[in-house]
């Protein structure tokens, strides 16, 4: 049994009408392991989280955390979890320490138990320096890392982000994932949303992709990528002779299907590095020219590409 279990989630809003936000979701996190949610904007992530933070209730099904129901076992299940929301929920006009003290109290922590575990929070997301400054000062990414701060403030077992890095510059984005790492590396359960392909494969344990509100795949990056094969993808453009390459290129070594599509041409190769230069010299005999290339080897986009028919950034 996993630490965190969602078991057949449904979520519609204004039923029997409205819109099915979650339909049938189910999966396991393991304790200490890092979970990753992957999907485009309104693919059911955040309703996911919401439900297993027990902020909404689901229409069907239920999930565990640490053996407590969401549904049934609230006050049990919030105990356990830290969360940090899409959107900064932090107060403007007060400092960092300010704000840790304030959402400190709102857990019920006091006197010198709550002043030593900010201190330990600030080191831990590294604003020990610049704690006395008003948040509104602060970039972006400072204000993430705080929010983060407040969602460890009570030392959950697991950890809830939901987009964390969405609008922050790349030194921030990689003070966060770096943090990531070392919350799982002691022991912290994590549930990472985000349409970021690099960050799932980078984070996560295991990923789960998600889209219109079902989970269409579900394992490692390397099972995922398993899906769409071995063979990396390799796009051109040439300025004649189409047809006759057709027939050329499926016969040389290392090339495995070739399709044409709106005067494009995909061919499936083995290794892409060594099978270039030969369609490069083969368009040349043919009197073509190749006017434009692209590879793309196997990764999360093509799994997502092959799964749904369209890019995860759609």
């Amino acid at each position: 049994m996993g630490f965190i279990e969602a078991d057949n989630l449904r979520k519609q809003f204004d039923p029997p009408r409205g819109v099915i936000a979650v339909d049938g979701v189910s999966f396991a996190i393991e304790a200490g392991e890092i979970y990753s949610l992957l999907g485009p904007n309104g693919a059911g992530k955040t309703t996911v989280i919401s439900i297993l933070s027990c902020l909404l209730r689901p229409t069907e099904g239920d999930a565990r955390v640490g053996g407590n129901s969401v549904v049934h076992q609230a006050a049990a299940v919030k105990s356990l979890i830290g969360m940090v929301p899409q959107d900064i929920a932090l107060y403007m006009d007060l400092s960092a320490r300010e704000n840790l003290v304030f959402w400190g109290k709102m857990y019920g922590m006091v006197g010198a138990e709550l002043n030593r575990r900010v201190d330990e929070v600030l080191e831990l997301i590294d604003l020990k320096d610049r704690q006395r400054e008003r948040v509104d000062k602060y970039s972006g990414g400072m204000k993430r890392r705080v929010n983060i701060g407040v969602a460890l403030l009570h030392r959950p077992q697991a950890l809830y982000l939901d987009e964390p890095t969405v609008g922050i510059d790349p030194q921030s984005r990689r003070a966060i994932l770096d943090a990531i790492l070392e919350f799982r590396n002691q022991g912290m359960t994590i549930l990472y949303t985000t349409h970021y392909m690099a960050e799932a494969q980078e984070l996560s344990d295991r990923i789960g992709i998600m889209d219109h509100g079902r989970m269409i795949a579900e394992g490692t990056h390397e099972e995922l990528v398993r899906i769409v094969g071995e063979d990396a993808h390799v796009q051109l453009s040439v300025d004649r002779n189409l047809e006759a390459l057709m027939n050329v290129w499926p016969t040389l070594d290392g090339v495995g299907t070739v399709s044409a599509e709106n005067g494009k041409i995909t061919l499936l190769v083995h290794d892409a590095t060594s099978t270039l230069p030969y369609l490069f010299e083969t368009a040349q005999r043919e009197g073509a020219r190749i006017t434009e290339i692209s590879v793309m080897e196997p990764n999360l986009e093509m799994v997502f590409l092959h799964l749904t028919g369209r890019a995860l950034r759609d």
